[in-house]
């Protein structure tokens, strides 16, 4: 089997990865808010997006629709990250989160990133 190309590729590089970067993020944020998804973003200390998760169990009581979610914002984070600005972004999600359906979860998270296009 071949590997993926590496536009096709979540790699560590367009994560954030440290307190200290979500921290980076949460101080002082731009924000574009959704139905049940919330962007906050800041410009980019490289020169590439990249991406944090913040979906917490306040909101998102089971392991596994946080898990669904994550799974459908880094997809639509994966295929849109070439055309996307260096920015640092994380996505929370609300409560309403839970029931809504996959398509329209993608639907808002692809809103959400071409808004900061």
């Amino acid at each position: 089997m071949t590997a993926a190309p590496d536009i096709q590729t979540f790699p560590r590089q367009v994560r954030l990865l440290t307190g200290a970067d979500y921290q980076r993020v949460f101080d002082n944020a731009g924000r574009q808010r959704g139905r049940h998804l919330t962007l906050l973003y800041r410009p980019a200390v490289g020169e590439q997006a990249r991406l944090g998760l913040a979906i917490g169990k306040r909101h998102v009581r089971r392991a596994c629709d946080r898990n669904r979610i994550k799974r459908i914002v880094r997809e639509a984070f994966r295929q849109q990250r070439m055309d996307l600005p260096a920015v640092d972004m994380i996505v929370l999600a609300r409560g309403s989160a839970v029931t809504a359906e996959r398509r329209a979860l993608r639907a808002e998270i692809d809103r959400l990133l071409d808004r900061l296009q």
